[in-house]
Order: structure tokens, then sequence, then C-alpha cells
């Protein structure tokens, strides 16, 4: 579908989705609970459909309590050989190690553009933890039968560190201890959120300097009474919108949480906006902004958010990190360079590992979202100091995420 984005000033309270980073990483957790673990807060985009496919599959009861509550009674007895993940990469990385945990072959399958997103750097490690591996050139889909062992092992963490995170969950289990030697670790963040959510179900990780970390075997995940909290990276796009068009007030997030796009607040107060924390809300409104100096290497999820901050800000911004992009929905640094283009914004990526961005008018125009829920709702967003209408193509991609955004972005619009 299209969405046609209109200029205009903002103004107005939001709540975010759920976190689906925390989502995701709890419906796994609770998969390998014993007992019934309710979870509440829940919104259900696609990705977090994803993971609750994939923990039905592997054999996990689930009963809806109300539309944001679920009780999981856990346990692995897997229903079906074949694992759909969809086009969720956490899924994909996530799920495949706690497959391993099963003594029989799981076919782990994928969509979309997942099926071209890099797997390789699972297979090595997973071999090497006992697991057998069928692999089809290093993408989904592929087939493992554990059980998985413990072990000490090297893991390249350069890539992602999402399937750091389905190791993490998955070897507590295992019968033996495992120290893993993670190399070149990046989203660190990331990893945390991993092991507070492995702490609340009681499983205890050790890590030094996210380079090495030791599992203990032979734990057992607790049964816990959970709530979701509010995500980051959802709220990093309407804290923007705030920015650039008006004051946008979002409630339900954690000032001490642990997610990786907290970090939007340290750019908005570079750029000049004005930003107002409070224990379980922020308030950003518009001041004049101004071009910033930023490193997204850990917070990559960040990079079209900012991008819409950068192209209404005068002068120019660099955000550094642009290597991580390659490998998300779409190749992000190459979508933004050429969607804002299109919009009169001038976006340079010729050096390594960094992004500048010339701020000026946006024009209107047809923009293509690349399939990749990030990109849309950032054009978006720049559209809403468009000098006339930015039409979106593709614009229900942000299903994955935040399935309601366009309708919050315009109640919150001044009419």
């Amino acid at each position: 579908m299209d969405y046609g984005s209109l200029s205009g000033r903002v103004k107005g309270t939001l709540i975010p989705p759920c976190s689906k980073s925390y989502a995701q990483r709890a419906l796994a957790s609770a998969l390998l609970a014993e007992g019934v673990t309710t979870l509440r807060n829940l919104d259900y985009c696609q990705d977090t459909r994803s993971a609750l496919g994939c923990i039905r599959t592997l054999g996990a009861r689930v009963t809806e309590v109300d539309a944001t509550t679920l009780r999981i009674e856990g346990g692995l007895r897997p229903l079906d050989v074949r694992l759909q993940v969809g086009e969720s990469g956490l899924a994909s990385r996530l799920f495949t190690p706690i497959a391993s945990l099963i003594d029989r072959p799981i076919r782990i399958e994928g969509a979309g553009s997942l099926l071209e997103r890099p797997m390789q750097m699972m297979i090595d490690p997973l071999r090497r933890l006992g697991v057998e591996v069928v692999d089809t050139l290093g993408h989904l889909p592929f087939e493992v039968c554990g059980p998985i062992r413990g072990g000490e092992i090297e893991v390249d963490g350069s890539i992602s560190s999402q399937f750091i995170t389905g190791l993490l969950l998955a070897l507590p289990l295992a019968q033996e201890d495992t120290t893993l030697h993670v190399s070149e670790a990046v989203s660190t963040p990331y990893l945390d959120m991993t092991i507070d959510t492995a702490a609340r179900f009681g499983i205890e990780i050790f890590q030094k300097e996210y380079q090495d970390f030791y599992i203990p075997g032979g734990q057992r995940y607790q049964a816990v009474d959970l709530s979701i909290e509010g995500d980051w990276s959802a709220a990093a796009m309407l804290l923007v919108a705030g920015a650039v068009a008006g004051e946008v007030r979002v409630e339900n997030i954690s000032m001490l949480s642990k997610q990786a796009d907290t970090a939007i607040l340290d750019a908005l107060v570079r750029a000049g906006a004005s930003v107002i924390n409070e224990e379980h809300a922020v308030t950003v409104a518009h001041r004049e902004l101004c071009g910033f100096e930023f490193d997204a290497t850990h917070c990559p999820d960040l990079f079209p958010a900012l991008a819409a901050l950068a192209a209404t800000a005068e002068g120019e911004t660099v955000l550094y990190g642009t290597n991580r992009l390659i490998h998300k929905e779409s190749n992000r640094a190459e979508a933004i360079r050429s969607e804002f283009t299109k919009l009169g914004i001038e976006v340079d990526i010729e050096q390594e590992n960094v992004m500048r961005i010339q701020g000026g008018q946006i024009r209107s125009g047809r923009v293509d979202s690349h399939n990749d829920h990030r990109m849309a709702m950032s054009l978006a967003v720049a559209g809403l100091l468009s000098d006339g209408e930015v039409v979106i193509e593709g614009a229900e991609c942000v299903a994955k995420s935040y399935p309601t955004f366009f309708e919050d972005l315009e109640r919150i619009r001044v009419k």
C-alpha cells in the first residue's frame, strides 16, 4: 500500500508498542521454563507473532488471557519438524540454538528478505557444540539436530549479536558448562537485554567485556509473571517527530531500560532539541536543530530515525556505523541515500563506515520503503517538514514492528 505523508505540526502523547526485542526473548524463555509463565503488556507485530509461532511449534502451550496477556506452559516437545521464523532475523538466530536442544532434526525456514541475510556465523559454532547441521550455503533454510552440548568455542560477533543471544538462552540447558569467546561483539546492549531476561527467569550468565561469556550447564528456567516494557526503537521515531515538527510526549518507556535505542536521547540533545526526561516518559519539543555527530555502531536500528532528524537540521550530520546496515531488512545505508536524495537531501556514504547528511528543505515526492519498516517510518517523519506530500510505497511493512504507526502519527497531527 501507499501512504501519503503530509507536512504539518504534531503535538500529543503516545504509548509505543512493547519492545519486540524483549518480547521475543521472554517468549523463548517462557518456552524453556518449567511451569506456567504469564507475560503482560504484549503487542503483536509480525516479529513477535513469528516468535509466538516458534514457541508453539516447539511445544509451548499458549493461552490468551486478554488482548495483551498470555499464559505459557513451557516445555520442549516439538509438534512439527519444520520451524517457520518468517522474516524475523532475531527469531531465526534465537530459535536455531533452542531447536538444537532437541534430539531430532528440525528444519529452520524463513521468508522474504531473511532468505538473503547471512546465517553462516551459526553453522560452525553449532557443529563444535555437537549439533548436526545440514547447511545450504550459509542461508536459510537449514536443518539442525541436537542435543547441543556445552564446551569452549569461539564465535564471530562482528555481523550480529542475535546468534549469541540464541546461544546464551539455549546453553543453560546443556549438560556441560560453556565458555564462549566472542570476537568483535556488536550491538552489546542487546546482549545485556538477553542476560537481563535470562536472570528474570532464574538463569545465571557471566560475561567479561563482551568477549568471554560463561554459561553454567544444567540450569532450569523458572516460570515468572513479567510485564514487557515499551519499545525504544518505536519511541525513537515518535520522539524525532516531536523534535522536527512540534512536541511529542512518549509514555510507558523506562529511563533505566537496557535497550540500545535509549541512545536516541543523546542524539536529540546533540541536535539541539528540547528533551525532558521522567521516570517512565520523555517529552521532546522542536527547537532550532543543528547538525551533529553520533556513533550508532551499537544501536544500528536508530539510523533511519537519525536520518530523519539530520535531514531537517541545519548543516552537516556525521553518523558512524554504516557497516552495520548492510544485512538489515534492506541495505539501509543505500536505502537512506537513495530515498532521502529523492526528497532533496544530500546523503554521502562513500567513506567507509560513515554517513554524512546535509540538512535542507524536504521536497515532496514518491519514495520506496524497500520493504523496510524503519525506512517507511523514517520517511513519514521527514515528510512532516516537506513542501508537499511524500508518498511512501510499500508502507504496510511497518507491521513488522509497529502496525499502528501511521494511525498514531495521524492522531497527534495538529489539524
